[in-house]
């Protein structure tokens, strides 16, 4: 049996991991707190810069509090790719949290900047559909989660013109309550200021393999992977299934809430273990 550790991304912060980490991280929750200025919790809920951080910080106490199995394989959901390299051993868990620091002010800057864009759900269709209201409004697939969720990316008016598409269509959809069109190419000026910052960091090879939304296939060069994953699809029903290829019988979501338990359900309905 093989275990995969999985690290959410946006959307699963929650002020309530500000215990965890005082208790298992002390000295990252020191780190981020003197590069923002503040403690990120307090404001996890206003703005990516926050956001970001406070949930990196969460899953790697969660992380430490774990007694990891063996064999195991990791895969983070966007921003939790982060904290799974530094769970795997690849960056140390400093530079996942000064990372997840710079990647959220950066992405936060550039929605700013913008003040256009935005995401929208598709649920309850296939891919074909969902890429068909991407292509038809000039929208970005921005994640391919599980059969019947995909989100796409783009223009508030783009957005608000493939709702409408989507609901002729049949097809139920949700507009996220994001600042920016995310893994789509508005987020190139944030892409670069990353990719910098990633590349001045010590990269080692994990001790076992972490699984990239960029590829659904391990790791090869994580700095590059991680810069261009900012402005592409996150490919996390292909990451799943690729997971289950390699023998993973077992789930463990190391998140703040349960997105990704819930995404394991909804991938592999009845078939392995979760656990939260």
């Amino acid at each position: 049996m093989k275990t995969a550790y999985l690290f959410p991304g946006q959307g699963s912060q929650s002020a309530s991991g500000l215990e965890l980490v005082r208790a298992e991280a002390p000295d990252l929750l020191t780190c981020c707190v003197d590069l923002i200025g503040e403690d990120p919790f307090a404001r996890c809920d206003e703005s990516t810069r926050f956001a970001q951080p406070a949930i990196v910080l969460t899953s790697l106490a969660a992380w430490r509090r774990t007694t990891p199995a063996e064999p195991r394989a990791y895969a983070g959901h966007s921003l939790g790719e982060l904290s799974a390299l530094a769970a795997a051993g690849s960056i140390t868990q400093l530079d996942a949290v000064r990372l997840a620091v710079i990647r959220g002010e950066a992405m936060a800057k550039t929605g700013e900047a913008s003040g256009a864009g935005s995401m929208l759900a598709v649920l309850k269709g296939t891919p074909a559909e969902a890429l068909a209201l991407a292509e038809e409004h000039g929208l970005s697939v921005a994640n391919d989660n599980a059969p019947g969720e995909g989100v796409l990316s783009g223009s508030r008016e783009a957005i608000a013109a493939a709702r409408g598409s989507a609901r002729e269509r049949g097809l139920r959809v949700l507009e996220l309550n994001v600042t920016g069109a995310f893994h789509s190419p508005a987020m190139a000026p944030a892409r670069q200021v990353f990719a910098q910052a990633a590349a001045e960091i010590e990269w080692q090879t994990p001790d076992f393999p972490v699984y990239s939304g960029l590829t659904a296939a391990p790791f090869v060069d994580p700095p590059l992977e991680l810069g261009a994953a900012i402005i592409s699809p996150v490919r996390w029903r292909e990451v799943m299934l690729a997971l289950d290829a390699a023998g993973a019988t077992e789930f463990v979501d190391l998140g703040p809430s349960d997105v990704l338990e819930k995404l394991v359900a909804r991938n592999f309905p009845a078939v392995c273990d979760v656990v939260g």
